[in-house]
Order: C-alpha cells, then structure tokens, then sequence
C-alpha cells in the first residue's frame, strides 16, 4: 500500500530501529514507547486490520506471536511478563492501518487498567 506508513517502514523507505527482521515480518521500536521495552511486530504483507484476516491469512498471525515470543526471551521480559496487544479500529486505539503487534515489557501491568 502506497500511503502506508508501516509498508513504508518495511520497504525501508523510511527508518526504524529494526529489532527482527525474517522474509515474512519485521519487529521495530516504538517511537513513543509506553514500557522500556516496547516493539511493534509486523507482517511484510499488508493486512488492515485483524479483523481482515482470513484462513487462508491466519498463520501470520501465529508468526508474529512466536517472534514477539523470542523477542521477549532475548530482552529478559519472558519470565517476569510482558503484555501483547493488537488493536483494531479506531475504538481498540488503532491508528496504523497495517496489522501490527505491540509487545509490551520491563514494568508491571495493572488489570483491570486504572
């Protein structure tokens, strides 16, 4: 997608602090992090949303969970914990219309949030 700015990002048409990189996703820092560790983890494929994908589709998904999972290991957040979110649509928070994984480490979480 042209106007895409996570499509741009893994076209490396515009830079990112690259965390992961595989033929099929790509793992970056947040520019506005909300923990000390904070990375978005994307397919190389557009997807809009996580509401778009389909069977066909869906194993991205699973992809961009076992990355965020190495990716944790690698960053000592495994065992103490850490957070993975996908939004979707502007309700959830969604403001990149490119499927993207946040993961989230290195502070506790609260839940219920408040």
């Amino acid at each position: 997608m042209p106007d895409c700015l996570f499509c741009k990002i893994a076209a490396k048409e515009i830079p990112a602090k690259i965390a992961f990189e595989d033929p099929h996703v790509l793992a970056f820092h947040d520019l506005h992090p909300m923990a000390p560790v904070h990375l978005q983890i994307i397919p190389k494929q557009h997807i809009a949303r996580v509401s778009d994908l389909k069977t066909e589709n869906a194993e991205i998904v699973a992809r961009l969970v076992v990355v965020a999972n190495q990716l944790a290991a690698e960053r000592g957040i495994a065992e103490p914990g850490y957070r993975l979110v996908i939004n979707c649509n502007p309700a959830a928070g969604q403001s990149v219309y490119h499927l993207h994984l946040h993961l989230l480490g290195g502070r506790s979480f609260s839940w219920p949030p408040g």
